[in-house]
């Protein structure tokens, strides 16, 4: 029996395509592995004792879960040894991770964070993994934070892996986005969505509402216009609201039917220029949605452009249908 194209296969096709070398191939691989590892952790659960909190907090002051930190491991130990890399960095680990003196050094960065959405995993919510792959610059070897704050357009390849009823790979390499299941029968991630592209117009948004006190008029104004609906709004058209706390479930129903995904500034936390961090969050997740016909910004610059000052500077995150993320900066110019 024939079994679709797998991710192996297809990225090696792409890397012919562009005439790259297999060191990006071989990076991608040990990436699924790591997937792989995670996807089996995240459905084994309570049964091998990897649910509730362990204990720690992170460097943004997060509690971390068991499992962000054995899926932070996960990725680490499948990636560091195969000399395509020059240095790690992880929402999780406050510093870059070097690699390991004993294994050789490659030509590429790697951001992640390890489990996205971990506020949901003890009660049965999908989560996922984000990553972004970067080249290192000319000449390094051992990176160093510096090396790592590139603008989102410097990307190589950004993606992710959902944890949900079946386990998906979804990645662009900067021509278009593909998404792979995995099968559990063969150990692969194969093909089945070829060439996924986001509606331009939806009729749903995500964000969380209970910040509502504290958004700027902009993101305020386009909600309430949102919410009235037929009835009185000048949208003309009745919106549903979605909101599951995970970027990589908000992102992929974005990519699967279209929509928007709001985290904008606020007022909360003045000291914090919004909640999701740019390098292991808004930059791949950008270059995925731009990938597939949709944008994202911050209410007032493209994600995709901002020049990083640190490992984990946060920005404030408006993706989606196109006419919808329009229509939200054109709220802020205003």
């Amino acid at each position: 029996m024939k079994i679709g194209k797998t991710i192996t296969q297809f990225i090696i096709e792409e890397q012919r395509r562009i005439g790259a070398s297999g060191d990006f191939t071989g990076l991608l691989n040990d990436v699924c592995t790591a997937c792989k590892n995670i996807s089996n952790a995240v459905n084994q659960g309570e049964l091998i004792g990897v649910l509730g909190t362990a204990g720690s907090e992170n460097v943004q002051g997060e509690t971390q879960k068991k499992l962000d930190i054995i899926s932070n491991d996960m990725v680490m130990d499948a990636t560091c040894w195969g000399g395509h890399l020059a240095g790690m960095a992880s929402e999780e680990m406050d510093e870059v991770s070097p690699i390991p003196a004993e294994f050789p050094k490659g030509k590429y960065l790697m951001v992640f964070d390890p489990l996205d959405g971990s506020s949901n995993i003890d009660v049965n919510i999908s989560v996922g993994t984000i990553f972004s792959i970067l080249r290192a610059p000319e000449g390094v070897v051992d990176a160093k934070a510096e090396d790592f704050l590139q603008p989102g357009t410097e990307q190589v390849c950004g993606g992710y892996a959902l944890y949900g009823p079946s386990t998906m790979m979804v990645l662009t390499t900067g021509h278009g986005v593909n998404g792979f299941t995995l099968d559990q029968n063969v150990g692969e991630f194969i093909l089945t969505h070829p060439n996924m592209t986001i509606p331009a117009d939806t009729q749903e948004f995500a964000i969380n509402s209970s910040n509502s006190r504290f958004w700027e008029a902009p993101v305020k104004r386009y909600i309430d216009e949102c919410l009235a609906g037929t009835e009185g709004g000048a949208r003309e058209k009745n919106f549903n609201m979605r909101w599951v706390a995970s970027m990589v479930a908000e992102v992929h129903r974005i990519l699967t039917r279209g929509g928007i995904f709001m985290y904008p500034k606020d007022t909360k936390d003045p000291g914090k220029a919004g909640k999701l961090r740019l390098l292991y969050e808004a930059n791949p997740m950008s270059m995925i949605v731009e990938q597939a016909g949709g944008l994202s910004s911050t209410g007032r610059e493209r994600i995709l452009e901002i020049k990083p000052t640190g490992l984990h500077q946060r920005v404030p995150v408006i993706l989606g249908s196109k006419n919808e993320v329009e229509r939200v900066i054109s709220y802020h110019q205003e």
